[in-house]
């Protein structure tokens, strides 16, 4: 009997060279080449065997290697590891046969626990799964799995035996499919047979879902699940329901285009049994380190109610969004960018699953290019805004702003070290050119709409200088020029008992100009504290006094203005030529007037127990301003309101402005007279009118974050125990009709009950109904794989409900159940 010859080896610290040297000799012995005899043609013919292993073989193991020489076999154990061209191989056992190019590898059991470890972990080309056994074949690259636990992308598959292919392929004989990471999946879908395609779909054939290894009556022909990294077309099915008032439907169906790489378009609608539908195409575009965007176009038709009723909707609505973000290193001087939100009124009414888009009353729209040179800049807009309240739409197709930097004209007439007072002197440029219209949505595509629009060019230059006065008064002289170029003005004339309005085209200028001096200067206050806690606290009060001049530019020299009779009686009027230009007129009348300010900060320095900042300010008051001006050359009621504005935030949550005004003279009889106030109530003024603010946010002991806003049902986060946010503003005009005192409170948090429960909430309070306003509820339940989300509002117009659990992860986004009732179908 042959004896077979065992070589074991124990490590110590040599243990991976030993390993690594034996390896080296076994491959190299099962490499040597069998020698043929004959002539020499034979010779060439000399190979070696196609069954050996071609590449280099590395092993490691931890506890011994074991090498059995006779049959070319070595033997591995305890955290054992092989590698060979691009796959790893880690198992508590391996054994490698050299003349079948085969290895084998399992796992052990543990004789103090009785528990197994070191389950085969076979890895290649980043790709890994764990099995329980594994045979595999390093030159046919195929192999047999037992027990195995395979994860392609969001997807894991399990199954009893496996057969690994060529290209990769997985065959998977009595397997399950799921997105549960856990070692016995929450759910999974069975199936005799199942095969993976890396990189590309995971296929199976008839199947039933199961929960937590029970078998449902869910079952399906087959199952078809894409497990690609990059993008594929195909179709999006859609999912199916009732609505009481619009009737069966099938809901979020279509197709989806990957078009390549960098563009892709998804066409996907609604159709209702009652007649009801709607259409959505989205296109994402990329542009690597140039552009990226999103456009989207919408268009519905909702149909619901009845006729004997008398509820009946029939509506069409549309909306376009588009998105455009230029990369800021793909071009430093010219840019480009697009945020276009614009379509029917009502779309968002009537459309809308989100809180933020309902309760929005306005639509704003910018296309934008800009272009800067190295004294100079232009941008040019395309701008849009839409009222959903008065239905009025505000277009400027275009506005176009040219700036020259600022330059100092004197400044090189200085050939000396030492600065002088023209040195600072500057002058600006810039102008505006506009073309805008409001007019009412209904009538924005009527052929006349081109005929409204208003168009003109404004230039402004302002030349200013400053210096200091007495050590501490800050001076700034200016003049500002301001010319207006229309293209047509308005002329009137008195005929047949009656104004007629001309509207005569042209080139036109009107100019004026004005003077202005101004001083400034900062005065501070402080008082020091012994107090261990208080170190100081400081005033910061900035007087201001500017004079201001402008000239009367309505006299016949500046042909600005013209007079036209207004009645039988002979009674003239004048008017300005350009009374109705998109940048008004020069002003009718000379103004001189003397405007003062005062503005004031309040802070404190106190110690801080911080040994890196011992000294910490706080700001009590971070502004109260006080302002009011004086005409010089008005013979009556000169004194102009007087403005008080203030804004704080206390303990670094609560912020507070308000702002309000007050009049120096008395009202008699309902109007007003030159007559102090102060000579009547012993008051400075008389309370005109005042509006104020308080937001504040709360949350759990977190630190307070003015950017993480949580919108639920798109992001849920668990680090917050709670929080809660308030906005209340409040407005009051006595000298109103109504005099009535307007307010407004909102409110909206969450709260996070356990590990797994999270509510939310948004509502506010209608002071007039004494009610609450648009109130929503969301409720959140984390599920491991799955997730529970609960929509509702209670009340009102948008009246609705949405119960969903579904598979958190996308690759199984329509495994879920739903019951909804939309806000229509309460109508």
């Amino acid at each position: 009997m042959k004896r077979k010859l065992h070589i074991s080896i124990s490590f110590s610290k040599v243990v991976y060279f030993m390993c690594y040297f034996l390896t080296i000799i076994f491959v190299f012995s099962t490499s040597n080449a069998q020698v043929i005899e004959g002539d020499s043609l034979d010779l060439n013919s000399n190979l070696m065997s196609k069954n050996k292993i071609n590449e280099l073989v590395i092993g490691f193991a931890k506890d011994s290697i074991n090498y059995d020489i006779m049959n070319n076999k070595v033997f591995l154990f305890n955290n054992a590891e092989i590698k060979y061209e691009n796959i790893t191989l880690k198992a508590a056992y391996i054994e490698l046969d050299s003349d079948k190019n085969i290895v084998f590898a399992k796992s052990l059991i543990n004789d103090s626990i009785g528990e197994n470890y070191g389950y085969p972990v076979f890895s290649e080309d980043g790709k890994s799964f764990t099995s329980k056994e594994i045979t595999y074949n390093f030159n046919t690259k195929k192999g047999i799995i037992k027990d195995v636990r395979t994860q392609e992308g969001e997807s894991f598959i399990l199954g009893n035996k496996v057969k690994k292919k060529q290209n990769d392929i997985l065959y998977t004989f009595k397997g399950r499919y799921t997105t549960c990471d856990k070692e016995n999946p929450h759910f999974s879908i069975r199936a005799k047979k199942i095969k993976t395609i890396p990189n590309k779909k995971i296929i199976t054939g008839p199947a039933i879902l199961e929960f937590g290894g029970v078998p449902t009556p869910l079952a399906i022909p087959f199952g078809y699940f894409p497990n690609q990294k990059k993008q594929s077309s195909g179709i999006v099915f859609p999912f199916y329901g009732e609505s009481s008032n619009q009737g069966f439907f099938l809901r979020n169906g279509g197709y989806y285009f990957a078009i390549n790489d960098y563009l892709d378009l998804s066409i996907i609608g609604d159709i209702y049994t009652k007649g009801s539908w709607n259409i959505k195409t989205n296109s994402n575009y990329k542009k690597k380190y140039h552009y990226q965007g999103n456009i989207n176009l919408s268009y519905s038709s909702l149909k619901s109610g009845n006729d004997y009723v008398g509820n009946n909707i029939d509506k069409r609505d549309f909306f376009v969004r588009w998105k455009h973000q230029q990369d800021q290193n793909s071009n430093k001087n010219r840019r480009f960018s697009a945020n276009i939100n614009a379509g029917s009124s009502s779309y968002q009414q009537n459309n809308s699953s989100s809180d933020n888009d309902y309760l929005s009353n306005t639509f704003q729209s910018n296309l934008s290019y800009s272009r800067n040179w190295k004294s100079a800049n232009l941008a040019i807009n395309l701008r849009h805004s839409q009222s959903t309240l008065s239905k009025e739409v505000n277009l400027s197709l275009p506005e176009m702003n040219f700036n020259l930097n600022r330059f100092y004209p004197l400044k090189r007439f200085n050939k000396t070290n030492k600065s002088k007072w023209y040195d600072k002197l500057y002058i600006n440029y810039s102008s505006n050119f506009k073309n805008s219209i409001s007019i009412a949505d209904s009538l924005l595509f009527q052929p006349s709409t081109l005929t409204k629009f208003r168009n003109g060019v404004v230039h402004n230059i302002p030349v200013s200088t400053s210096f200091t006065a007495l050590k501490y008064i800050n001076i700034s002289p200016s003049f500002t020029y301001k010319e207006r170029w229309y293209f047509d003005r308005t002329e009137k004339q008195w005929f047949d008992n009656k104004i007629n309005t001309d509207t005569v085209n042209g080139f036109y200028r009107a100019f004026n100009y004005s003077y202005s001096l101004s001083a400034s200067t900062k005065i501070y206050g402080i008082i020091n504290f012994k107090n261990k806690r208080i170190k100081a606290i400081r005033h910061i009060s900035t007087p201001s006094l500017s004079l201001n001049y402008s000239p009367d530019f309505s006299s016949e020299n500046f042909n600005f203005y013209d007079e036209v009779q207004i009645d039988t009686l002979g009674n003239i009027q004048q008017y300005s030529y350009y009374q109705n230009g998109i940048y008004g007129a020069p002003g009718s009348q000379s103004n001189g007037s003397l405007r003062f300010s005062l503005g004031n900060i309040l802070e404190m320095k106190t110690n801080s127990e911080d040994t890196i900042n011992p000294i910490k300010k706080i700001k009590l008051l971070e502004g109260l301003n006080i302002s009011s001006s004086y005409n010089l050359l008005e013979d009556s009621m000169q004194f102009a309101n007087i403005n008080i504005s203030g804004r704080t935030r206390l303990f670094n949550k609560f912020d507070i402005t308000f702002n309000s005004s007050y009049d120096p003279y008395q009202i008699v009889n309902g109007n007003r007279v030159n007559k102090y106030y102060l000579s009547k109530t012993y008051l400075p003024a008389r309370f005109v009118n005042a509006n104020a603010s308080l937001n504040f946010r709360l949350n759990g002991g977190v630190k307070n974050d003015e950017n993480n806003i949580i919108h639920w049902l798109d992001y849920v986060d668990f680090d917050i125990p709670w929080n809660l946010s308030v906005n209340y503003t409040m407005s009051y005009n006595k000298q109103s009709i109504a005099q009535k005192l307007n307010q407004s409170l909102n409110f909206s948090g969450d709260l996070k009950l356990t590990e797994k429960w999270k509510i939310g909430f948004n509502s506010g309070y209608d002071f007039d109904a004494k009610d609450l306003s648009y109130t929503s509820l969301n409720i959140y339940r984390d599920l491991h794989c799955w997730e529970m989300l609960v929509k509702w509002i209670p009340f009102g117009y948008r009246q609705s409900y949405n119960f969903t659990i579904r598979v958190k992860a996308s690759v199984l986004q329509d495994l879920k159940w739903e019951k909804k009732k939309d806000w229509y179908d309460y109508q």
